[in-house]
This record gives structure tokens, C-alpha cells and sequence, in this order.
């Protein structure tokens, strides 16, 4: 029998437990395609006592998660800690520098330091590998960086983020406003009690990133990232594009062209025709067009125990069998490094909500800003007064470029008629 690949598993969290209970009910399957056993010889989490539902007492446990880079009885490390920094990122830079594999689910790190970690395993000739990182149990780490490794991506988009798609499937569905919907998501365990980084479009920003690099062979570059995220959704907002022939999805979007490279995540109008209207409550969804392959289309849980510890023993078959490519699709020096480019320059139709005082001469006033700004008006509604004497009006613009509903929306700036911020979101296309 060939030698086992001999694991250390730093973090035991949902994942970490996850992990495990795959590879004990699967382990013989997972045996015969990766040619060997694999078998978890160290743990390490910050807490021994707690109760994860598996037995910890057959494997060694460390208390200091770094030190498992240099254990002599270990091939691989795996790293479920999270954080951009800090110990997940001393034990990637201290288990690649010892010439060892890593894997690991962390999207922040390899979206702030996988260009480092990626250069650093080329130099010692080991494995980098994170396809639990982006979409939990969907392949498309592989699906891009192998299954479409012959084509020029043009552009790659999706839906990122699972606690996102459910708020807003929620609203949509009970006709409620987010904050109540967040407030159920959170005590349903679907939101982390301070939810920012997922409702202010941060993750799906880091995930998006990633996808980015290798689906266009450009270096990360999570800086470049537009964000938007989705806390200033109202109900009237999902009701009005339903009513339109829409739903609303955060959205990250990814596309290199002549211009640089465009990355942004917003939250967008996706028409009823879309395969990403579709998809629905926590799951995630990424599309990528070729020049050869035509469209890809990916859809699965992007969370979880489940897909997550699918996609962390996936890399971990890889492993076995000796799999070590680069970790973009590419060499680093390979990768190119491409200007911004401006969103300024796109063209698109575009929803535009906006609070007003209930008053004469408003509705003009708004309209002479889009004339005066080169945007022409494909719909525009006016429903009736809300709570203090307000109204919402909602227009859709016909296609025109970005910087024009910009300009029109800096020309109502300040203005004595609007009691809120605008709320923007561009339309999806077909």
C-alpha cells in the first residue's frame, strides 16, 4: 500500500469538523482516486474542550497552530482560521517556506496575499490550493484554472455570496424590508452577528478578485474592486423591480478588455431571462464566457459544512497524487498587471430610486437633471405618499454610459427636494 498523505488541520470550526467526517465516511472512495490514504495525524483550534461531534483523541493536538509547518510527521497542512492575517498568514508564508503543501479556505488571504504565498510555493515546488475559498462546494476554481485553461475569458460574474442571496430572497418572497430580514438571518445562524463584510459586499469583493485573476491571467487585485453592497435595499425596491420584470442580486462582475481590467460588486436589476435571477435563497452561482467553450455556468452551495469540506479533501486528492501547478493557472511572472479600467466608460440601463418631499415642481426638477446630463428615461413611476409625507419615484434609464447617470445624480446633489440618498443600481444584461 502507498505511504498516506499525513494532514495537519489548523481550525475547527463547522469546516474543520467537516472535514473530518468526510474523509472517515468517504475514506475509502477518496483512497482509490487519489491513489492513496489520507489521513489527519494533527488538529489545532483555540479551544480543546468544546464539542465538535467528532473524535479529536486519535489525533495529535497543538495548541500553537504554526508550529505544525515544521512537524516532521506531516505532508500537508490545511488552514480553516480565517483572517487576512495574522496566524493563518505566519502558517501559510512558515508551511509553504518548509516545502509543503497548503491548502486552505481563507478568500481574505489569498484576495491580499496570494500573489506572495502563490510565488513563495513556486520557488519550493509545492502546492498552493484554495478551491474552497470562492463558492464553497462549487468547482470553479478548477473549472476555470483547468476545465478552461485553452480559453480567452472575457468575463466572469456571479452571484458570491450566500448570506447576500438570502436576505435579499427573503425580501423578495415576504415583501420585508433588510433589516428584519437580517435580523432573522443572523438567529437562523445564516448571518454572523456583525455582518458586515457580507452585506457590504467585502467577501464577495474577495472572492471576485480571485476569479478575476485567473480567469483573465491578471494579477489579484482586490484594491481595484468597486463595492457596493446591499444595506440600503428597501422592500420598495424588490417590489418595484418584480413589477419591471427583475429581481435584485449582488452581483460581482469581472471583465478585461482593451481598457484594463473592471471589477465591481453592486447590487443589481437581473432580468427574469437570466439563469442568475434563478438562483435563489443561500446559494451562489458564478458564469463565465469563453472564446472557444462559449458559457460556463456554475451553481451550488457556497457555504457550509458540507460543500466546504468538499472542496478543502478535493485539494487534498489533488495533493496526493502529486498535483502541484501554479496556483493562478499561471507562473506569477506570468501574470499580467492591467490598468483600472473606468466604469465611467460602460454602457447600460440603469434603476435609479429616490426619496422626495411631496411637493410640486420635484418630479421636474429630477427630470431636467437627467436631460441636462444626457440620460434618456425609459420608465418612470411615482407611488404615493409614504410615512412623513414622502415619495418614491423610480426610473429606468435606457442604455447611455455610467458617467452620464453619475453627472445627473451629482446635479441633484444637494438638492432641498430629495429627503434621502439615491439608490442606484445598474441592470444586468439579458
Amino acid at each position: 500500500m502507498a505511504e498516506p498523505l499525513k494532514v495537519a488541520l489548523a481550525g475547527l470550526g463547522t469546516v474543520g469538523a467537516g472535514v473530518i467526517k468526510l474523509i472517515d465516511e468517504n475514506s475509502a472512495l477518496i483512497e482509490r482516486r487519489a491513489g492513496r490514504p489520507i489521513k489527519i495525524v494533527a488538529v489545532s483550534a483555540r479551544d480543546r474542550s468544546r464539542d465538535r461531534g467528532v473524535d479529536l483523541g486519535r489525533f495529535a493536538w497543538v495548541d500553537d497552530a504554526t508550529t505544525l509547518a515544521a512537524a516532521c510527521d506531516v505532508d500537508v497542512v490545511v488552514e480553516l482560521v480565517g483572517g487576512a492575517d495574522g496566524p493563518a498568514l505566519t502558517l501559510a508564508r512558515e508551511t509553504l517556506a518548509a516545502g509543503k503543501p497548503f491548502v486552505t479556505a481563507n478568500k481574505a488571504m489569498i484576495a491580499h496575499h496570494g500573489l506572495e504565498l502563490a510565488g513563495l510555493a513556486e520557488q519550493r515546488g509545492v502546492a498552493l490550493k484554495y478551491e474552497a475559498a470562492v463558492a464553497g462546494g462549487i468547482p470553479v476554481i478548477k473549472g476555470l484554472r483547468e476545465g478552461a485553461a485553452a480559453n480567452v475569458i472575457s468575463q466572469v460574474f456571479g452571484i458570491l455570496n450566500g448570506t447576500c442571496n438570502y436576505i435579499l430572497t427573503e425580501m423578495e418572497e415576504k415583501g420585508s424590508d433588510f433589516a428584519d430580514v437580517l435580523g432573522e438571518a443572523q438567529r437562523l445562524g445564516y448571518a454572523e452577528a456583525d455582518p458586515s463584510f457580507d452585506i457590504d459586499g467585502i467577501d464577495a469583493a474577495h472572492k471576485l478578485s480571485i476569479l478575476a485573476s485567473l480567469a483573465f491571467g491578471t494579477a489579484v487585485d482586490f484594491d481595484s474592486v468597486q463595492i457596493t453592497g446591499i444595506r440600503h435595499i428597501i422592500a420598495a425596491d424588490i417590489a418595484e423591480a418584480a413589477a419591471l420584470g427583475f429581481r435584485v442580486r449582488l452581483v460581482g462582475q469581472g471583465e478585461a478588455n482593451a481598457k484594463g481590467l473592471f471589477q465591481r460588486v453592486q447590487p443589481c436589476l437581473v432580468p427574469l431571462s437570466h439563469p442568475l435571477a434563478h438562483v435563489s435563497g443561500s446559494l451562489n452561482a458564478v458564469v463565465a464566457n469563453g472564446n472557444f467553450v462559449g458559457q460556463l455556468f456554475f451553481q451550488g452551495r457556497g457555504a457550509g459544512e458540507g460543500p466546504t469540506a468538499s472542496a478543502v479533501v478535493a485539494d487534498l486528492i489533488d495533493i496526493a497524487r502529486g498535483e502541484t501547478g501554479p496556483a493562478f493557472a499561471m507562473p506569477v511572472a506570468a501574470l499580467a498587471k492591467p490598468s483600472v479600467a473606468p466604469a465611467s466608460d460602460r454602457r447600460g440601463r440603469s434603476y435609479l430610486r429616490f426619496s422626495v418631499a411631496d411637493r410640486p415642481g420635484v418630479l421636474a426638477e429630477i427630470t431636467a437633471a437627467m436631460r441636462d446630463a444626457g440620460v434618456s428615461i425609459e420608465s418612470l413611476i411615482q407611488r404615493g405618499v409614504t410615512d412623513e409625507d414622502h415619495v418614491l419615484i423610480t426610473i429606468v434609464t435606457h442604455v447611455c454610459p455610467e458617467r452620464a447617470v453619475a453627472e445627473a445624480l451629482e446635479r441633484l446633489d444637494g438638492s432641498q427636494s430629495l429627503t434621502g440618498k439615491p439608490m442606484l443600481m445598474h441592470i444586468l444584461d439579458d
